[in-house]
């Protein structure tokens, strides 16, 4: 029997699938707000009962170096990748992991770590990815997702100047 990370793909998506990604959208925010103080208004819903919006959606159908996917297992919607060409260090990168979400019952099977293979793969080049420095699941899990991908070289992690960024900075780059 196959393993749950042999069954997944990464897609790139047009506009027309931005209504998954919008969805999924709620949950990654929904995850985030765990780690909100509880006396602070971000994450907070509006009177929908809602996160607000990815406030980049305009850009994501116009500027090339944007590029959003979808990542799914067995065929079914499993989370997104959001990139870019940002850099939260202030160095240039090629692609940026501007926002990377697994749903919560694809975790710990291999299906992240599969997903972000087959990016850093298909992307080869400079790249960064910042991880919140609350976010402690995501400081473990990028640096074993990174050295993991075959391609690989010249990982250095810094730290972010608390304004650009808060938490690590991993710059690597990925050889075709």
């Amino acid at each position: 029997m196959s393993e749950p990370r042999d069954e997944v793909d990464v897609i790139p998506v047009g506009a027309a699938q931005w209504p998954l990604i919008e969805g999924l959208f709620q949950f990654y925010v929904y995850d985030f707000s765990e780690m909100e103080p509880v006396q602070s208004a971000e994450f907070d819903v509006d009177p929908r009962g809602r996160f607000g919006d990815y406030p980049y959606i305009d850009s994501d159908w116009s500027e090339p170096a944007r590029i959003p996917l979808v990542i799914r297992w067995r065929g079914r919607p499993a989370g997104f990748a959001l990139l870019n060409d940002h850099s939260h260090s202030g160095l240039t990168a090629d692609h940026n992991m501007a926002e990377f979400f697994v749903m919560r019952k694809y975790r710990r099977q291999g299906v992240a770590s599969a997903a972000v293979r087959q990016i850093l793969v298909r992307y080869p080049g400079l790249w960064e990815a910042a991880v919140a420095a609350r976010n402690t699941a995501a400081r473990a899990f990028w640096p074993r997702a990174v050295t993991a991908t075959p391609g690989v070289r010249d990982l250095t992690i810094l730290e972010g100047d608390g304004v650009r960024w808060t938490g690590p900075i991993l710059r690597f780059t990925v050889d075709p």
